[in-house]
C-alpha cells in the first residue's frame, strides 16, 4: 500500500500535517548517502506515534505545529510548508537558544525541542537510516533496529 497510495494522515489535519513534513525536512535533510526524514518517511511516522501517545505529547504536536502556521501566516502571509526555507528557519529561532536541562517555558520552543528529538530518532532508526548506515560500516546503538509501516 505504501508504494501504491499517498498516505493520508490519521492524528493531523493536513495543515498540521503539511507543517510537519516542513519542518521534518528542514531538521533532518539528505546528506550525500544518509536519506533524509522524507525519505525516510518520518512524517508518517510521526503522525501513526503521536496519535498513539499520551494526550499530553498529542496536545503538544497540536499546539506547536498550529502555532508555527499562526506565526507564518502573521510575518509571511504563508502557512508553514509554504515558506521558503530562509522564512522558515525565522521561526525556528527558538532552536538556536542553548541547551537546559528545564524545558522552555514558551510552548512552540518546548514543541520544537521535542520534534526536532523525534524528526532525528525517527530518520536515524528508519529502515532507510538503519541500512544506510550499516551499508556505509557504521554502526551506533541501535543499528539493524528500524520501525515497519503498520498494516
Amino acid at each position: 500500500a505504501d508504494a501504491a497510495a499517498e498516505m493520508l494522515p490519521g492524528f493531523f489535519n493536513a495543515q498540521q500535517f503539511a507543517a510537519l513534513r516542513k519542518l521534518s525536512d528542514i531538521l533532518m535533510p539528505s546528506l550525500k548517502e544518509q536519506p533524509g526524514a522524507l525519505e525516510t518517511s518520518t512524517p508518517e511516522f510521526l503522525d501513526f506515534l503521536i496519535g498513539s501517545s499520551l494526550p499530553d505529547r498529542q496536545q503538544l504536536y497540536r499546539i506547536g505545529l498550529d502555532a508555527l502556521n499562526a506565526q507564518a501566516k502573521k510575518r509571511f502571509d504563508r502557512t508553514f510548508a509554504e515558506l521558503e526555507t530562509s522564512q522558515a528557519e525565522v521561526l525556528l529561532a527558538p532552536l538556536r537558544e542553548p541547551w537546559t536541562y528545564e524545558p522552555p517555558a514558551d510552548p512552540l520552543a518546548r514543541f520544537l525541542r521535542a520534534a526536532k528529538q523525534d524528526v532525528r530518532t525517527a530518520t536515524v532508526n528508519s529502515r532507510e537510516g538503519s541500512s544506510t548506515n550499516a551499508s556505509s560500516g557504521r554502526r551506533g546503538g541501535g543499528a539493524g533496529q528500524y520501525w515497519y509501516p503498520i498494516e
